[in-house]
């Protein structure tokens, strides 16, 4: 955005990970409208909803964000083959409903047990429940971590390596180093991550990160954090500053 010859940039405070009642992990009382209002109290400008392999909560997420002035991105975090964790982020609900149709497809097909895993919650944006998806949504799907990226860019959005400094379903733990062939523009780290865990490896220098909450009930979405500069409030303007590895 340019005035007077002069460039505009806007800061925008964001978050790109919560799961609603649709994650067969995360609790019944995260629904989209309560996730989303929780974001714009916690003073957040953008967030993107990220259920485990299904955005089928994101119609009512963006919804019920629009109604707050809040900025959504469709999303999902895709469990790949070697049961690495990646966040995809799309840029409007119609490519995020086509990738979700893929990765449906990439999955094993097994029924989800609501008395071991818990319910997968479809909501509408007045928080009222709609159905219950049947797939088992936690698994691995076919989709390989060297394909995840391409794959979510061939939608026309921005993939990227959830959690990268835990222990487990992260690429560091399962894969054990990071190759830029792999495509991620970027990587997340947990909130807790130690302030020297990317100075401490050679494999990460250089690879830029955000911060992602991975909220799986309303208590763990915190105060905003961390901000970027954008030359609009939109969702391109975001997946393209992700693209530029969070410059």
């Amino acid at each position: 955005m340019t005035t007077a010859g002069r460039w505009v940039s806007i800061q925008l405070y964001y978050d790109f990970h919560f799961h609603s009642c649709l994650s067969p992990c995360g609790d019944e009382a995260m629904t989209p409208a309560t996730i989303a209002g929780m974001c714009k109290l916690s003073g957040l400008d953008v967030a993107a909803l990220t259920d485990h392999n299904t955005c089928g909560n994101c119609p009512a997420f963006c919804e019920a964000a629009e109604a707050y002035g809040l900025l959504a991105i469709p999303g999902m975090e895709l469990c790949t083959l070697e049961e690495v964790h990646v966040v995809c982020l799309l840029p409007d609900l119609e490519r995020a409903m086509a990738f979700q149709a893929e990765v449906y497809r990439r999955m094993d097909g097994r029924a989800n047990d609501p008395a071991i895993f818990g319910r997968q919650l479809l909501m509408d944006a007045d928080d009222h429940v709609v159905g219950e998806e049947e797939r088992l949504l936690s698994g691995a799907t076919t989709i390989g971590v060297y394909e995840a990226a391409g794959l979510v860019e061939s939608f026309g959005g921005v993939a990227y390596p959830a959690h990268i400094d835990r222990n487990s379903f992260s690429l560091l733990s399962n894969l054990g180093l990071w190759d830029p062939s792999m495509g991620f523009p970027l990587a997340e780290l947990s909130r807790r991550c130690p302030p020297d865990f990317t100075r401490a490896r050679r494999d990460l220098r250089g690879v830029g990160t955000v911060s992602g909450t991975d909220a799986h009930y309303i208590h763990q979405i915190g105060q905003a954090e961390q901000s970027m500069e954008v030359p609009a409030r939109s969702r391109a303007a975001v997946l393209a500053w992700l693209r530029r590895g969070g410059r």
